[in-house]
């Protein structure tokens, strides 16, 4: 099982963040043998598609050079389109067999890990050239893993390259009693067969490889349960921040709130546990609206503020609970409760022109709450 550098158990599947900041610096999945089977295999089967224009390139590159006068040796203009004209007469077969191989190295090195560029490990290092450090790579368990796959890809490589040349063997032999062009088709296609047999024994390599690298590297990039809870931190942000941003939130709504309680026409109480302040427009044709709601310590807060602002103060335990319960801050009170609120608001603009010297009102009406609001409050 992995383990940190303080002995501490890696456990836990790398998040998404570590993998995306791995591959930030380069550090992927990757298979040598993978790339280097699938550059081989291609490159064979490359040179079966392109061996017959070979054949023919290199007839006329044998033709050509095979011929030439003693006196042309001598002249360094001559012997300088002599290799102009051989290597042109090359080009047509060689061109396309390069350009096979060259995407095929590209493609062969990304089929696992997909495409990556990071500069990351080009950065220059001194663990890296510490012998110490060294040292332990060179006696980890990496390496002997490295070296167990080296020898038995030696084995599997060159048990397969001495079956095949075994028994292309007499084959082989008899090249030498065949005329130059017969012997070369020949020899090109011993060569094309031999190298396709003994690239194909890379398959079973890269098919062990491939997935022991991934399993490596998700070995490598597993986290510690401390890890996974420090980032988990770092994401959401430490609780004690986040609980003191929650309490200054709080208080700054508190704040806001209390600033809109002299706006209000009512304040309703439970009278000791709720209070609730309520405000209406009169002629605009909405219902009543909930500037301010608390309990406890926060209720007599808006009583002190009702108060000091003169504001109408009714004591209705029921009205004063369903009014906190179901109604929340700027919203309108619920269509249930607009008749008994209309009844106590009627009330309160009552009471508030008698103060300007008319009719004073008559006792407050009961405020008979619907059943379906009635809350005790827990």
């Amino acid at each position: 099982m992995a383990e940190n550098e303080d002995g501490t158990e890696k456990t836990e599947d790398a998040s998404s963040k570590k993998l995306e900041q791995a591959r930030e610096k380069g550090n992927i999945a990757r298979s040598k043998d993978l790339s280097s089977a699938a550059l081989l295999i291609v490159a064979a089967l490359s040179l079966y598609g392109v061996g017959a224009l070979m054949v023919v390139d290199l007839t006329q590159l044998f033709s050509f050079n095979f011929v030439i006068a003693r006196e042309d040796i001598f002249d360094v203009a001559l012997m300088i389109h002599h290799l102009y004209v051989s290597v042109m007469a090359t080009m047509n077969s060689l061109t396309v067999f390069m350009a096979i191989v060259a995407v095929a190295g590209i493609v062969g090195s990304v089929m696992l890990g997909g495409f990556n560029f990071s500069w990351e490990p080009l950065t220059p290092k001194l663990s890296k050239l510490s012998p110490i450090q060294g040292i332990k790579r060179m006696f980890s368990v990496q390496s002997l893993v490295e070296l167990i796959k080296s020898i038995f890809k030696i084995l599997l490589v060159g048990g397969i390259a001495t079956l095949v040349l075994m028994v292309y063997l007499p084959e082989i032999t008899d090249l030498t009693f065949e005329t130059p062009s017969t012997a070369l088709e020949h020899a090109m296609e011993v060569m094309i067969w031999a190298f396709i047999f003994v690239s194909s024994s890379l398959v079973l390599i890269a098919a062990i490889d491939a997935p022991f690298q991934v399993w490596q590297h998700k070995q490598k990039l597993k986290m510690t349960k401390q890890e996974v809870k420090d980032e988990h931190k770092q994401a959401d942000g430490d609780p004690q921040v986040k609980g003191r941003i929650r309490q200054l939130q709080r208080q700054a709504a508190m704040r806001r709130m209390m600033s809109d309680v002299p706006e209000a026409d009512v304040i309703i109480t439970n009278p000791t546990h709720f209070s609730v302040a309520l405000k209406y427009e009169q002629g605009t044709g909405k219902a009543p609206v909930l500037l301010a709601k608390g309990s406890d310590f926060m209720a007599l807060k808006i009583r002190e503020v009702g108060n000091h602002y003169d504001i109408p103060v009714v004591q209705s335990p029921t009205l004063a609970r369903a009014v906190y319960r179901y109604t929340e801050i700027g919203d309108e009170i619920p269509e249930g409760l607009f008749k008994v609120i209309a009844q106590l608001l009627a009330y309160v603009f009552q009471l508030r022109r008698a103060r300007n010297g008319e009719q004073p009102p008559d006792a407050m009406p009961v405020l008979d709450v619907p059943e379906e609001f009635h809350w005790d409050g827990n």
